[in-house]
């Protein structure tokens, strides 16, 4: 058996802290019947809030959920797969490293996989601009798909972005202290928030922002031969993602435009007796 192919464990003591964890950001998921219950698949997502990204959790639990005998993956840095204890615990998980390779490999194995093509570039975006789907113009999921012939659906969520106040990527300091060249970095986020006031990448405490995600049917272009070396085919397709992705998460903000303010009222509206009433004051 391959290193890749594992079926995530659903007695493994992370996951009840992972519910726990995710439970503060009052989580609903949708569409989860568009992800195959069996064989491979590549799911795309939207990141988010820096380190806490909430909706890698959400997304990847509900994967779990509606496979539970089928390997399922997600990617992670390779620093966060070597730390001790936690990394162990990621790889039971299934969670592979964050390379072309690995996630060839689960996916030849018959796994659904898990990526995030805007990476740390995205999750860092500024605050302002956490109603964007942003990619950096990255297509290497687009040329796996194609190549492999698997189907591609992309997990769009919204509200994790405005749990923390991100000022900016911080590129300039990024370039100065060469992070691209020692860990694979191009951003260092300055964010504003508690305890730590204005800094750069301290974690934040995040504010109980309510998440969504929003599993949408398999993309039309992946579910069609295609070649993966067609330049001017992959950027036709890029977009077509990107646009269906943006139009999801124009509607999920639509439909609940101030995440904070919702997670809030969830909450109060999970208080014991009277203090539930306090749900109707937001």
């Amino acid at each position: 058996m391959n290193d890749t192919k594992v079926i995530p464990d659903p007695n493994h003591p992370l996951l009840p802290l992972a519910r726990a964890y995710t439970n503060y950001f009052t989580p609903t998921v949708t569409g989860v019947e568009n992800v195959p219950a069996a064989g491979p698949a590549l799911i795309i997502g939207n990141h988010s809030s820096i380190y806490w990204a909430p909706e890698v959790w959400i997304t990847f639990m509900a994967m779990m959920e509606r496979r539970p005998d089928e390997p399922t993956h997600g990617v992670a840095h390779e620093i966060l797969l070597r730390a001790p204890l936690l990394g162990d615990s990621l790889k039971q998980f299934g969670v592979i490293p964050a390379s072309q390779d690995a996630a060839t490999q689960g996916l030849k194995d018959g796994g659904a996989v898990m990526v995030y093509p805007g990476g740390d570039w995205e999750a860092c975006r500024p605050w302002t601009d956490r109603g964007k789907i942003d990619f950096a113009g990255r297509k290497g999921f687009i040329r796996l798909a194609l190549k492999l012939g698997v189907p591609v659906i992309p997990a769009v969520a919204n509200g994790g972005h405005d749990s923390i106040f991100i000022l900016s990527r911080g590129e300039r300091t990024a370039k100065l202290l060469q992070l691209d060249k020692l860990v694979r970095a191009k951003v260092f986020p300055y964010t504003v928030g508690l305890p730590f006031g204005v800094a750069p990448i301290l974690p934040q405490i995040p504010l109980p922002a309510h998440v969504s995600v929003s599993f949408l049917p398999a993309l039309t272009w992946s579910t069609e031969p295609g070649d993966p070396e067609d330049t001017a085919l992959v950027d036709s397709y890029y977009e077509q993602t990107v646009t269906a992705m943006q139009s999801e998460l124009d509607r999920l903000r639509a439909e609940t435009p101030h995440p904070v303010v919702t997670g809030l009222k969830k909450h109060a509206e999970g208080l014991p007796g009277p203090l539930s009433a306090l749900a109707n004051l937001l």
